[in-house]
Order: C-alpha cells, then structure tokens, then sequence
C-alpha cells in the first residue's frame, strides 16, 4: 500500500481511483467492510482504492479540550489500513488553515486534481470543508460538476453482545469502542474491531518491582499510542514490532496489568505485560503491540506485598489457561477458530 502524506507524492499516471474520506479511528469491522468491499468494486473497474485521512484527528485541533481518546495510534491505524487491500492511503495533516478551506476548493484540490477520483464513497452524513458546510448533497453536485461518480454507504449493524445473545443490534462505530475500553470490557471491544485491541509503545525501565518479586514486566513507554482500558489485569498477547508473528519469541503470551500499582502508592497509571515462565528477556528501548484479549480482574490494593504476590500467581495462572490455545483460540473460542472473522490475529 502506498502511503503519502502530500499530493505531490502521488504519481502522475496513479488514477483513475475510487476514493473515501474519514478518521477511521479503530479501523473497526464497520470500516473494514467498507473498505474491503470498495476495494474490491475498484479492482473489478481496473481502477485504485484509496482512502484519504487526516493526523492529527480533527477534534484535536478545534476541541483539544474535549476531544475524544483514540483507539489507535497513526502506526497502528495505518497498517489496518493497509490490511483491508487498498491501494494507497493519503495522510493529510489536519490544520486549521486546512480547515478553512471550502467544500468546493477540498473536492477540486484533494479529489479531482490530485487523486483524480472517479468514483468518491462516502456515508449518508458525511461533512466536509469550512465549518462542516459540504454535505450529501453537496458532494453530490460538485460530483456532477467535476465528473465523478457518488456512492453513498449504509450504516453497518453489529450484535450488541459478542456472543450474539444480546437484544437488537447498534451501530459499529469508535465511540461504542471507546464505551467499552472505558469499562474494561476488551472482549466487547474485540467483537466490534474484529481483532484484539492494542497499545503500542516503547519498552522502558520501571521500578523493577516486578523483577524483585519475581514477575519482570515489560513497562510501555507514558507516550504509548492507543486507548488504555480500565484498570485492571488482563489477559493478552504482546507483539515485537519487526519481528515475524511465526518467529520464536516475536509474538508473546503475557498477563498484563493497568494501573497505578495502589499497594505500593502509585500516583503513574502504566501498562505492564509480564510473559509467564519467561526471564531471560531483554525488551528495554523496543517498540511493541499489547493485544487486549480478556480482563481477569479489576485492580485491587492489597493488605500485604505476600497477599499481592499470591494473587499474582493466580493471574498468571489464569493468563496460561486462557490463551493455552494460541492466538487465534484466545480471541475466537475453538469453534470460531474454524471459521473466520475479519480482522483476526491468526
């Protein structure tokens, strides 16, 4: 997948292209069938799929007092994107002086003369240009001035509960994933993203608490991307960043814990993963992925470090049983393993 992050880097004979516009935050199930689907209608004309999105997530720029946690960092999302099978993604810096641009002058610059779109999807409320002033139909007459194509794309439903028990069925959207993450409930969040949720961040030096009871940990960096979910220990998976998933010791079953370590006072809230029977690794500076598969247990102050030190056998324990199955059981049960979902670690 290509990756540009100005129009001048896009080549002169790339086009004709099928475009999109959005943050895509999560890159969740109802993003990837979309585009999964776009691509594929783009390939069968002979023409490019291509996504365009913005960094830093607007919200940031006009709101940054209340703009809402990401899901996922620009690494993060930008490889799910590019696991969907489109064909380039156009990373526009989101800028004030970007967003005064108007409805007409974004179509002419980002769609017509630069990706040269014959063919734009986008959802029955999208906005765009100078106060979110552009609309449907908007895109629709600047679509017949300009000559391209407008296909309009439907909300997609998912089950409320993961396990499909649940009543009636909501919107898949990023901020149904961040409801959950805020609740601690990785579980939900997974059947919505179709994949574990991560974090991604630099291995740095901790307390060495850990170490000295005999659980090291590998402390993520406090500039880790992605939405950190509830307090808690969990059950997951950490991936070394430039290390094939098949290779020995590239991808790691780990109990993980979230939190400010109250029995020893902690005021810093961290993510600690801890790979069982392991202690001969050595993770200080790398870059990995924290995969979220299960919450264990909310995060409790102990009368004693002995009383801390029992429970976390018991996690650890815990942590051996439910990902003994390897990484695709861990997230899809045994049944599930033998079909498919979207998006899932294999």
């Amino acid at each position: 997948m290509h990756r540009w992050t100005d129009l001048s880097q896009v080549p002169a004979d790339f086009g004709p292209c099928v475009v999109t516009i959005g943050n895509f935050d999560g890159v969740h199930r109802g993003h990837r069938g979309v585009l999964t689907r776009m691509v594929a209608d783009a390939t069968a004309r002979g023409h490019r799929a291509v996504a365009v999105t913005f960094h830093p997530h607007p919200a940031l720029v006009h709101r940054p007092d209340s703009a809402p946690e990401l899901i996922t960092g620009i690494a993060d999302r930008l490889e799910l994107l590019a696991e969907t099978g489109l064909h380039a993604v156009l990373l526009v810096e989101y800028t004030l002086e970007f967003a005064r641009a108007t409805p007409e002058e974004f179509v002419r610059t980002y769609l017509v003369d630069g990706l040269r779109a014959g063919t734009v999807v986008v959802g029955r409320d999208v906005r765009f240009g100078l106060d979110n002033s552009g609309d449907l139909a908007t895109m629709r007459a600047l679509g017949e001035r300009y000559g391209f194509a407008v296909e309009v794309i439907e909300d997609v439903h998912g089950d409320v509960s993961p396990d499909h028990r649940g009543e009636g069925s909501r919107r898949w959207s990023s901020t149904w994933v961040r409801e959950l993450l805020t609740e601690g409930d990785v579980v939900g969040a997974a059947h919505i993203l179709g994949r574990p949720h991560r974090v991604r961040g630099t291995v740095v030096h901790g307390d060495a608490r850990g170490r000295e009871l005999g659980y090291p940990t590998a402390n993520l960096s406090q500039d880790a991307t992605g939405m950190v979910p509830a307090d808690g220990v969990y059950a997951g998976w950490l991936r070394r960043v430039g290390y094939p998933a098949d290779r020995p010791d590239g991808y790691l079953p780990v109990a993980i814990s979230v939190g400010t370590n109250p029995t020893f006072d902690g005021v810093q809230r961290r993510v600690e993963a801890h790979v069982p029977d392991r202690t001969d690794l050595d993770l200080y500076d790398e870059e990995v992925v924290v995969e979220f598969v299960e919450r264990l247990r909310p995060t409790v102050r102990f009368a004693s470090v002995e009383a801390l030190v029992v429970q976390m056998e018991d996690d650890v324990e815990r942590t051996r049983r439910r990902l003994a199955g390897g990484p695709l059981v861990s997230v899809l049960g045994p049944a599930g393993a033998q079909g498919s979902v979207p998006g899932a670690v294999g």
